[in-house]
């Protein structure tokens, strides 16, 4: 049964796909298609969403510092939000009850409180997909955006311990003590596990057994433990690695989760009514975000991308309706209209995300208005080293071309890169770097790179070198453009936009290593 799920979901992800629309938009109409066609999510299709979800958090974990969540513009605008959007979706609710709506007419203040929490939240599954699909996972208004919604599974831990009666036993307590106390053993066993199939075990093992199942049986919600490993992970030098030996593994199993919001949807017309008002209602909620952020002195552009990165209902809305449903406080069509309000927000918010550069330069001039005149110290202006040859992407291709010119050619050379953390560190090795983001329209805008004859665009993901050669031609830079591609149809890609000359990672560095062993065989 769970080959005809995958399979009805490759088909509409590769339709979708067609259309330049994220997969996972496909991958939910497939569970809304498999549901009308009469089938129902499987005890095993659950589990494996539950794998994918808690792998996600672990994930978020080895990237996340503690330090994040306690800036203030991380915990105040995810706090105020909480009590903005209940506030707002309660009245929602009462009045439209008030007019005799249907599924609105039965709820009571207090159901009506609990249905509008549901809705304050975003999906994390979501923004952490579109950030990854757009390479912004370190970006400053990524760090946000996951900031906030780590803020808002902490609020969801606590309701979840209230509503289910369910509180921490002596083992909490134990893990709290043990986990430092066992932390350099942790870092010994992940140092030996070197690089092959033990990694991915490994992140399994500590993400599923030490995180999800040691913190359920502390009483603890099993997610927020495979999410604390991940953060105890995170300062380790193999964190990416270890996020990446996962990424593939986490990406199939993410796709019963999608799959599963469409076969759980009890459908209706009274909970297709609901959930479309409630769509209505969703600009608000993304008004709020933007108003919030905006108000602890973050840019303009900031706010807007942090925004429309939580720009959706979340799957934890379920988890919410189901608790009121079982103390019998609401009926079960609400999960239907839950289901299909998230269902239909991540369809909407998919292009939104994709196109978010874009609307924010059509509206930048009114939203500016709007703008602090603070700066943090992460959106402080840069300044532009004086260069000749300029490298956006310091990973380890543009550190090696960075490296390779700076040692014929020492002084002429700058790189930019999106994380400030892979910033310091060449600071620290002196190298001149800066922190920027490329696919930021203003940074093209405050820099002078007169003295710049050639860019090389080395960033992981096509579509952020594809925006920066965009803004780049915009600014008007007459220089050189080099970049690196993946696949052959990436690189054609490249050179139609008037890209100088292409890399192509995978086959070119079989050539680079033959030419390196010719020089030390024959030199």
């Amino acid at each position: 049964m769970e080959l005809v799920f995958f399979a009805v979901a490759f088909l509409c992800g590769f339709a979708v796909y067609q259309l330049k629309l994220p997969p996972l938009i496909g991958f939910l109409i497939a569970g809304f298609v498999l549901n009308g066609l009469g089938f129902n999510a499987t005890p095993l299709l659950e589990q494996l969403a539950d794998l994918g979800v808690t792998l996600l958090l672990f994930t978020i974990g080895l990237k996340l510092h503690v330090r994040n969540l306690t800036k203030l513009q991380v915990w105040a605008p995810a706090t105020l939000h909480i009590i903005a959007s209940t506030f707002f979706f309660t009245s929602l609710s009462l009045m439209l009850g008030a007019l005799s709506l249907p599924l609105f007419t039965e709820l009571s203040w207090q159901s009506a409180a609990l249905v509008a929490f549901a809705f304050s939240f975003s999906s994390t599954v979501f923004a952490v997909k579109v950030l990854e699909e757009r390479g912004e996972m370190n970006s400053f208004h990524g760090k946000i955006a996951i900031g906030i919604l780590i803020m808002q599974d902490i609020f969801a831990v606590i309701f979840l311990a209230v509503s289910t009666g369910k509180t921490p036993n002596i083992w909490a307590f134990a893990l709290l003590i043990g986990l430092p106390l066992i932390r350099p053993i942790m870092f010994w066993i992940l140092n030996r596990s070197k690089h092959g199939e033990l990694l991915p075990l490994f992140g399994f093992f500590f993400a599923l057994v030490a995180g999800y199942h040691a913190f359920e049986f502390a009483g603890l919600k099993g997610d927020l433990g495979a999410l604390i490993i991940g953060m105890i992970f995170a300062p380790h030098k193999k964190a990416s690695e270890l996020a990446k030996s996962l990424l593939n593994v986490k990406d199939i199993l993410l796709v019963g989760f999608f799959l599963n919001i469409g076969l759980n949807a009890q459908m209706s017309w009274d909970a297709l009514l609901v959930a479309l008002i409630l769509i209505l209602a969703l600009p608000i909620k993304v008004a709020l975000y933007y108003l919030f952020t905006n108000l602890f002195n973050l840019r303009a552009r900031t706010s807007l991308l942090s925004a429309f990165t939580l720009s959706n209902y979340s799957e934890f809305g379920l988890i919410v309706c189901a608790v009121a449903a079982t103390n019998q406080l609401i009926t079960g069509e609400w999960l239907a209209v839950v289901a299909i309000a998230v269902s239909l927000t991540f369809i909407i918010a998919s292009p939104l995300n994709k196109r978010s550069n874009e609307l924010y330069v059509k509206i930048e001039n009114w939203l500016l208005k709007f703008e602090s005149d603070v700066r943090l110290e992460e959106e402080m202006n840069v300044s532009l080293p004086s260069a000749r040859v300029l490298i956006f992407g310091m990973g380890r291709v543009g550190t090696g071309a960075y490296e390779t010119i700076d040692t014929t050619h020492p002084g002429l050379i700058a790189g930019v890169d999106i994380s400030a953390e892979v910033v310091n560190n060449h600071l620290a090795r002196g190298r001149r770097v800066i922190v920027a983001d490329a696919t930021d329209p203003d940074f093209w805008q405050r820099i002078n790179h007169s003295s710049v004859e050639m860019v090389m665009l080395a960033m992981p993901k096509h579509n952020q070198n594809l925006f920066a050669l965009e803004q780049l031609k915009a600014s008007g830079f007459a220089g050189q453009v080099t970049a690196i591609a993946n696949y052959p149809d990436q690189q054609k890609e490249l050179e139609e936009l008037g890209v100088d000359s292409t890399y192509n990672f995978y086959l070119e560095a079989g050539s680079g290593f033959a030419e390196h062993v010719k020089q030390k065989l024959f030199s």
